[in-house]
């Protein structure tokens, strides 16, 4: 490969981002309906909730092994296809067929067998799941060498992932439903075949469409065989320990713990608050509250907020972005105390009684209007976060090109990001239920007590907030912009001039 022919591009077709952001869809539409159908492992496939908690926890006790394995591995491959692309081809085609195989579970087989089948499949998966994920956000990083480039990419990538946010509550309202499925495994089984072939369908695209730019000759890289495992192993282990000393990466890595794993520990408590606050605890009064709650939350976010986010990005820079986003998200979680509200006869509501028919599918369309309050703004939490961050893990990398030299590492930069959102998100969700149980919320009961509900709506509120207060702080000293990122890129131009002059020599 011409190492100077690559550098260069910055512009990158609209088809390769559509083709890029496909494979983001996949990206979150493979975890948005794996959490929709653990659900079911309790309810469906008789797993007592303890062991289902096992179920979910130990395949990502593997993710967190591979992940950075598998980056070090796609950094340091050579082939006529490229070093991410044939992995994620195979990934994609792997992930989609294990995911359907892990839920072609019986209740008739028993706990036990199905505890022991769903564990196995489900640690197969983790790896297929690894070798397509982690190589696609590697592949995002090096597509551009244009810094406001990466911003509109990641915000393509990123809107069209949000497609999955709206798709996956809808889940399960379809599980649940008798005229669609005759027992609730039965529709786990069939839709987890709609799923798998969507992944397959999208998740190659990436590979067949977009353009890898490696800028790495061969012989900078690693050899990938079992006779240079150990080696390896210890290049890798010295390239994270070099990762921890890059000041710009770690206040990435500390801001996105704060605001992503703020939001998912009070994630579920707006489900809580609408049902058990908004209407006294009646399931059926709730119906499709929380569902479209959720999806219009999505909605936003893809239509309007990553839009107005990528404007503000290159316009103000990334670093005053993000701290306007959040500082947004904060106002939005603010008004949550507004937005949640007993409803009554009083109560206005939007679409009422209007039911949304699709087949033998009803889906209510009623919404409270106080209740749209605070979305718009919540959603510049996540919407800028992500867009954001992977953008300047990109400029990121070239950081550590510029000091530490090739292979370009966008492959182990991403699968530490991403390993440390996987383990803050397990934490998360840990302290959400330690919350809940601190509230006094009984899950047994239709009707929770004034005081616990009043405790659960502040905290709902006031753990975002702080999260994303503190993230704003780490962010404020943020020192890698935009002409930092022109200096670096214009140094690596020369450096890579030089080099290909000594290799024609």
């Amino acid at each position: 490969m011409d190492i100077n022919s690559v550098h260069t591009v910055e512009k990158i077709p609209l088809s390769q981002k559509a083709a890029f952001g496909a494979g983001h869809l996949v990206n979150n539409l493979l975890p948005g309906a794996l959490g929709v159908f653990s659900f079911f492992l309790i309810t469906a496939f008789g797993i007592e909730p303890a062991i289902a908690g096992l179920l979910s926890a130990i395949p990502r006790f593997f993710d967190a092994l591979t992940d950075p394995i598998m980056g070090f591995i796609s950094d340091n491959t050579t082939s006529k296809w490229g070093r991410r692309r044939p992995y994620i081809f195979m990934g994609a085609i792997l992930s989609a067929i294990l995911f359907v195989v892990q839920w072609q579970m019986w209740e008739d087989n028993g706990s036990t067998y199905n505890f022991w089948y769903f564990l196995f499949f489900s640690i197969l998966f983790i790896f297929a799941n690894t070798i397509f994920s982690t190589p696609l956000i590697g592949f995002g990083y090096e597509m551009s060498s244009d810094t406001k480039e990466r911003t509109r990419l990641m915000g393509i990538a990123n809107s069209v992932g949000q497609v999955s946010w709206m798709i996956v509550p809808i889940f399960w309202v379809l599980i649940a439903n008798k005229d669609l499925f005759d027992t609730q495994a039965d529709g786990v089984r069939t839709l987890s075949i709609f799923v798998g072939f969507a992944c397959f369908l999208f998740g190659i695209l990436p590979a067949i469409f977009c353009k890898e730019n490696d800028v790495s000759d061969a012989n900078s890289k690693a050899n990938l065989t079992f006779k240079d495992l150990v080696v390896n192993m210890k290049i890798l282990w010295s390239t994270m320990k070099n990762m921890t000393k890059n000041i710009p990466f770690m206040r990435l890595c500390g801001a996105t713990f704060l605001v992503f794993n703020g939001f998912q520990m009070v994630a579920s408590f707006s489900y809580f608050i609408i049902v058990f606050y908004m209407y006294k605890g009646s399931y059926e009064m709730a119906g499709t509250v929380p569902a479209i709650f959720s999806i219009l939350g999505s909605f936003l976010t893809a239509i309007l907020i990553i839009p107005i986010v990528s404007w503000m990005a290159n316009k103000f820079g990334k670093r005053n972005a993000f701290i306007i986003s959040t500082f947004l998200s904060i106002i939005g979680y603010l008004l949550k105390w507004w937005g949640f509200v007993v409803v009554d006869e009083q109560t206005t509501v939007l679409f009422n009684d209007v039911v949304l028919q699709v087949g033998v599918v009803k889906f209510s369309l009623e919404m409270p209007l106080i209740l749209l309050l605070p979305i718009p703004l919540m959603a510049f939490g996540l919407g800028g976060l992500f867009t954001l961050m992977m953008s300047m893990t990109a400029d990121v990398c070239d950081l550590d090109e510029l000091r530490n030299g090739l292979p370009r590492r966008e492959g182990t930069f991403g699968a530490m990001y991403w390993w440390m959102v996987k383990i803050g998100q397990s934490i998360a969700l840990a302290l959400g239920g330690l919350v809940l149980s601190m509230v006094g919320f009984d899950a047994k009961s239709s009707i929770q007590a004034a005081q616990t509900m009043h405790d659960l709506r502040i905290a709902d509120i006031i753990i975002p907030s702080v999260t994303a207060g503190l993230a704003v702080l780490i962010m404020w000293n943020y020192n890698l912009n935009e002409d930092q990122v022109s200096k670096i890129k214009k140094e690596l131009e020369e450096k890579r001039s030089e080099r290909k002059n000594k290799l024609n020599l």
